[in-house]
């Protein structure tokens, strides 16, 4: 029996109808969607050398723990080049910092492959600061997609969420009240999605507030000091998860 060409144009076109109709759903999804929740590529080559590493690094043994951010965490490789050799180089730990990022570029990051293959212990993610000039609301949503996305990867791992450092030398300047709703948000994905949630952002602080030269000579990236203040103050917390 022959199909009628009709029925195969009517087929064809109720196909393209349907496709068009999915497309625009996905599209209107995306668009209810805050910007910091659509993943967004940047760095393609970095990402590219990301995968080239890890398999580098898998030579090695297992990666035990990972470290995911944006120019704060790809500064252990720079100012903070000497305390990571002192108190991360023992768990083959594998950075996948970089600098700029977003949330969104490390969504887009997370979705083409640089977890895949993994099965760390803990994967330590401090993101949001270079989402500072969007809402409260957006960056929050940002984090906790991040989150998700990191949990669906790897849902053996346990995921430590850090705040958001603080940034700007005084206390009264804009940043600092953002970050503070920020944290406070994020705070509540502690038990959720093996989150473990950790601030120390005080400690890079003087009493009154003010962020000191002598730790972050920029009022955003820490130097060597402060990058021994955050393993420092990060390590138990780390022991505790590595368990």
């Amino acid at each position: 029996m022959r199909t009628r060409p009709s029925i195969l144009i009517f087929s064809s076109v109720l196909a393209l109808i349907l496709g068009v109709q999915l497309l625009r759903g996905e599209v209107a999804a995306d668009q209810q969607k805050p910007a910091s929740c659509i993943p967004s590529k940047k760095d393609p080559n970095r990402h590219e050398q990301f995968l080239k590493d890890k398999a580098a690094q898998l030579e090695k043994g297992p990666i035990q723990v990972v470290f995911e951010g944006d120019s704060i965490t790809d500064g252990w490789r720079g100012g903070g080049k000497k305390v990571w050799k002192e108190y991360y180089s023992k768990y083959n730990t594998l950075n996948l910092g970089i600098g700029g990022d977003r949330t969104e570029h490390v969504l887009w990051r997370v979705q083409h492959g640089e977890l895949d293959g993994l099965d760390p212990k803990v994967v330590v993610m401090m993101i949001g600061t270079n989402n500072i000039g969007s809402s409260v609301s957006d960056i929050v949503a940002g984090i906790t997609c991040d989150v998700k996305a990191i949990h669906e990867k790897l849902p053996n791992t346990k995921i430590l969420l850090l705040g958001v450092f603080p940034r700007s030398p005084k206390p009264t300047d804009n940043a600092r009240p953002k970050i503070k709703e920020v944290n406070e948000a994020i705070s509540k994905l502690d038990g959720t999605d093996n989150v473990k949630y950790l601030d120390f952002g005080d400690k890079f602080l003087d009493p009154d507030g003010t962020l000191p030269k002598s730790i972050m000579p920029d009022a955003l990236h820490p130097n060597e000091k402060g990058y021994y203040i955050w393993a420092k103050a990060m390590q138990p917390t780390l022991d505790e998860l590595m368990k």
